[in-house]
């Protein structure tokens, strides 16, 4: 074996050991985006559970605010049943809405905002709203980081042969809904 057949084999080595560390990589980005989207659905299961205990607490505080607890009800089951990252970033937003006129209402019953598992799950709710943003922080930063590997030169080669595609932000539609529902019952 010569010396040019022992330069072009350690060529070909370097040439699969990139191919294989470039596709390694691009798994490693997708499985974070990945769990970076599944801790967001915790958290979304999270809200979607709550929001049937408020509307119950409420109901009797608020009969004649039926009409907004239906919305909220209809907007929790829309953000449910939406699959898509799109989809979900848009019944979301709905759902986010629906919070917002729902908690202003609740502002004009002094003795709902007084009781006490009113006061709990509210403070439920605005926990889990801050985990929520912070979950779809840190999905998008992954997304970024994954949809950057995948574009740029040359792992954009190596993740076109595989079939790498490029992941959807989570963002919310309206810029109304991008801010955390206001909660203040003091």
């Amino acid at each position: 074996m010569g010396l040019v057949a022992l330069i072009l084999l350690l060529l070909i080595v370097a040439v699969i050991l990139g191919v294989i560390g470039i596709y390694n990589s691009c798994v490693q980005l997708l499985n974070q985006v990945k769990n970076a989207w599944s801790q967001i659905d915790v958290q979304l299961k999270r809200r979607h559970d709550l929001i049937p205990n408020l509307v119950e607490t409420t109901r009797g505080y608020a009969k004649h605010e039926q009409q907004t607890l239906e919305n909220l009800t209809a907007a929790r089951s829309g953000a449910m049943t939406a699959r898509t990252v799109a989809d979900k970033s848009k019944a979301e937003g709905a759902l986010s809405g629906a919070i917002g006129r729902f908690m202003m209402v609740v502002e004009n019953y002094p003795d709902l905002k007084a009781n006490a598992n009113f006061l709990a799950l509210k403070e439920e709710l605005t926990s889990t709203e801050n985990k929520i943003a912070f979950a779809r922080q840190n999905y998008n930063d992954q997304v970024l980081f994954y949809n950057n590997n995948i574009q740029t030169f040359p792992s954009n080669v190596i993740a076109g042969m595989f079939h790498f595609t490029a992941q959807e932000f989570f963002e919310l539609e309206n810029a109304a809904d991008r801010a955390v529902p206001r909660v203040d019952f003091s």
